[in-house]
């Protein structure tokens, strides 16, 4: 008897470029990503934006005066799914991917499935949650034909 596959949960995604991100994820892309980490229906907004958008939000939100990749910010659920936004910071986000000697659009699939799983209430505070949040984030980028993004490259 074959195996019955997961279903995955709908979702409604809303895609604004804030920025002139010359190599900006598509909305599929951003799609497939965000649908594989999702574990129930989700209506999530990924905003792509520059460094000086990213330094407002992020010194706003987080109080830190630099611009950082990556920002999530969930809503309180409703009727079982999951709101909220994304914000990747595209320059940002590129000078990590060539420092780390990543594809950018495997950086880009990590960070999103990061966000995705801040939205549904996972943290890497401690380091059991870290190492929690981080198998997790490597067997959905590993689904999704991506390599572990921990793993040092060489």
């Amino acid at each position: 008897m074959p195996a019955l596959r997961r279903r995955k949960p709908p979702l409604k995604l809303h895609l604004q470029v804030g920025s002139r991100a010359v190599r900006a994820p598509t909305e599929t892309q951003l799609r497939r990503w965000a649908s594989a980490a999702l574990r129930s229906p989700g209506e999530i907004t990924v905003r792509i934006v520059g460094t000086a958008e990213g330094r407002r939000l992020n010194c706003r939100y987080r109080g830190e005066n630099h611009a950082t990749n990556v920002l999530s910010f969930p809503y309180a659920p409703s009727r079982g799914a999951i709101h909220g936004d994304i914000v990747l910071c595209a320059p940002v986000i590129a000078r990590e991917a060539r420092h780390q000697d990543k594809t950018l659009e495997a950086h880009y699939a990590h960070l999103t499935v990061h966000a995705v799983l801040h939205l549904q209430g996972y943290r890497h505070a401690r380091r059991s949650e870290a190492e929690r949040m981080e198998a997790l984030e490597k067997k959905v980028l590993t689904k999704l034909g991506y390599p572990d993004p921990y793993e040092a490259s060489g």
